[in-house]
């Protein structure tokens, strides 16, 4: 999180990459901000917040770069610096691509002003990651108050729906749905979008919510849009069903690995194992999957790295028969100042 983007700069500190921990459930970490990013800032505080996280991840990424990449942060509050940023980025820092967060203050993804970053990614030819955040007042009211918790709304039962319990996933997936329904990939169908957490449940009601493409009158049938201008990442559930449905809507060659190290790294709270990928479970999920050993490599980073165009320092160091493994949106948590603790356990 970035509370202020005034306090001294990052560039007056020395940015240290984080510890890395013994048995990493990945090999390569594509850092990115946290959720919410800069997207809840003015358009003043986002623009020199972002600047400044960017220029700080790439000194990280110079530092290490066999074992970190980076996703630019996007002052999407200022649309005609979000798409310059977005070409410094890329450009000059080296970045494969940017974190967005859905909505920015109370305009969606697909909102007009978002167009022009739309039709610049596309152009460069990067992807862009999105993460949920949480839902709107007016939706945590509707929805997710009322639970007698009596430890007020921010730790409450519905707070937790509302974000990584279920929230999280609809207010995104219906912003995709937007995106696509508004023309989004018609006018660029060129766009690249990574989805996590195996689709934001959308890919689950493709069969029913496709009757809205003839309606709407796109250029193509829903499902296309998920086949040719999304990748779907996992984010960290260990699920085999969702991970076998996933290779049935979109197919193996759009699927890539990722995880939430460390949020659930090791936590299996009344022994729910979906979400713990600690003690070799992440790579054992993968390793273990029902697909063929090049399937399991494009998934693990092959996938990635066409996508990008990236070959990773060591890849070529690889052992024959192992699986490699790069993890898209692994976050860095800035605070106060956009700035990367050396701590191990701030990041994820």
């Amino acid at each position: 999180m970035i509370s202020s983007p005034h306090t001294p700069s990052a560039k007056s500190r020395p940015p240290k990459a984080p510890a890395a921990p013994p048995a990493l459930p990945f090999d390569v970490a594509v850092l990115s901000l946290a959720s919410p990013g800069v997207q809840n800032l003015s358009a003043a505080d986002a623009v020199v917040a972002a600047r400044e996280a960017n220029d700080t991840l790439a000194d990280i990424v110079a530092g290490r770069p066999d074992r970190f990449q980076a996703f630019a942060a996007i002052p999407t509050a200022a649309p005609e610096v979000a798409t310059a940023e977005l070409e410094r980025a890329v450009a000059q820092l080296g970045f494969p691509g940017a974190m967005l967060y859905g909505r920015t203050g109370d305009k969606l993804a697909d909102a007009p002003e978002s167009d022009d970053l739309h039709a610049a990614a596309a152009r460069l030819g990067v992807p862009l990651h999105f993460h949920p955040q949480t839902p709107v007042k007016p939706v945590l009211d509707a929805y997710y108050s009322g639970f007698d918790d009596g430890v007020g709304m921010a730790r409450s039962t519905g707070m937790g729906l509302a974000t990584a319990g279920l929230g999280w996933y609809f207010d995104l997936g219906i912003q995709y749905l937007r995106m696509i329904f508004s023309g989004v990939f018609d006018r660029h169908p060129e766009l690249q979008v990574i989805a996590g957490h195996w689709g934001e449940v959308v890919l689950f009601y493709l069969d029913h919510t496709g009757i809205m493409a003839h309606n709407t009158k796109l250029e193509r049938p829903l499902a296309d849009y998920f086949t040719q201008n999304f990748w779907v990442c996992g984010s960290g559930t260990v699920s085999e069903r969702y991970m076998r449905w996933t290779s049935e809507v979109v197919g193996t060659e759009r699927m890539m690995y990722s995880t939430d190290y460390p949020c659930t790294f090791g936590t299996r709270p009344g022994g729910f194992p979906f979400l713990d990928t600690a003690n070799g479970v992440a790579r054992s999920f993968l390793e273990q999957a029902p697909f063929s050993h090049e399937e399991k490599a494009a998934i693990g980073s092959g996938n990635w790295e066409k996508l990008t165009g990236r070959v990773t320092a060591n890849r070529a160091r690889r052992l024959p028969g192992t699986t490699r493994l790069i993890a898209p949106g692994t976050s860095v948590e800035t605070t106060p100042a956009p700035t990367v603790a050396s701590d191990a356990t701030s990041w994820r």
